[in-house]
Parts: structure tokens; sequence; C-alpha cells
């Protein structure tokens, strides 16, 4: 169940806050293998299972960026704010990919509210989202994303 906000203001009284973990999701090959089709990065390392057994990796591993692009699916389990005419994606800042993530791992987002500040109609809030990786201690991703909502 995610972190409610009743208005965009009320994200100013949780700066520094832990805002709560999504569901656990796995990453299997056919995951993998349609973010490989919708990407164009159909590189061996994530596709091609015989070869990636002997690669560096010791198996397929996910694409960075699929780790990325889950921050999507996970971040509306994580919070919601209410009161709003409309949210946006703004961007995202400091990406970074920490760990690799290894076919048939499961994997949450979890996320801290790192800041917010007033823009022209409505309010950015940045939000460090960490991909975990169950069982490993360095997540899969870390990016600062940024959100803004525009009051109803």
């Amino acid at each position: 169940m995610p972190r409610i906000f009743e208005t965009p203001n009320a994200l100013f009284a949780a700066i520094g806050e832990e805002l709560g973990a999504s569901d656990w999701l796995l990453l299997d090959q056919p995951r993998i293998n349609l973010f490989a089709d919708a990407s164009g990065d159909h590189q061996w390392i994530h596709v091609d299972p015989v070869k990636a057994a002997n690669g560096p990796f010791g198996a397929c591993i996910a694409h960075g960026y699929l780790s990325l692009s889950l921050v999507n699916l996970f971040l509306p389990q994580i919070v919601e704010v209410r009161g709003i005419a409309m949210g946006v994606n703004y961007g995202c800042d400091r990406v970074r990919f920490p760990a690799v993530v290894h076919v048939g791992s499961r994997v949450r987002g979890s996320a801290r509210l790192m800041g917010v500040e007033d823009v022209p109609g409505g309010i950015q809030a940045v939000i460090r989202v960490n991909i975990e990786i169950e069982g490993q201690a360095r997540p899969g991703c870390v990016v600062d994303t940024i959100s803004r909502y525009y009051p109803a």
C-alpha cells in the first residue's frame, strides 16, 4: 500500500523520510527478452543463456535500463499524491547501476523523499529510488527521480 499524501504541499513535511517499498517482482528471461525487443539491445549477456553461462556473470543479466524502467512500475506502489490535476515525470538525476541483476532475481523499489520545492504552478519532488535485489546488499539501480505535481 502506498504512502498517501493528501495534497502536493504535504510532501514538504516528509523531506528526508523513507517512503516505503514496492512489491517484489521476478525478473525472468521472457521479461528481459521483451525489453531487448523494445529497446533493440540484444547483447548476448542479456538474451543468450548458453553463451551468458560461460560469460563474466555466469548467466544472463537484466539490462541496466530495464532496472531503471521499473521505477515507473514501483513508484506508484510506494507513494500516492492526491489532490492533483496532473503529475508528470520531469526527469532523473544520478542514475547508477551498482550491481548486476541476474535472470531469475526478485527486485523491488524502495524510496526516500530527498527534496521538495515550489515550481511555477506546482510542487517538484525528488525521490531516490533503489532497485533492491533480494538477498543482495547492493542495489541494481539507484536513481533520483524528479516528479512534478500540479494541484487540482
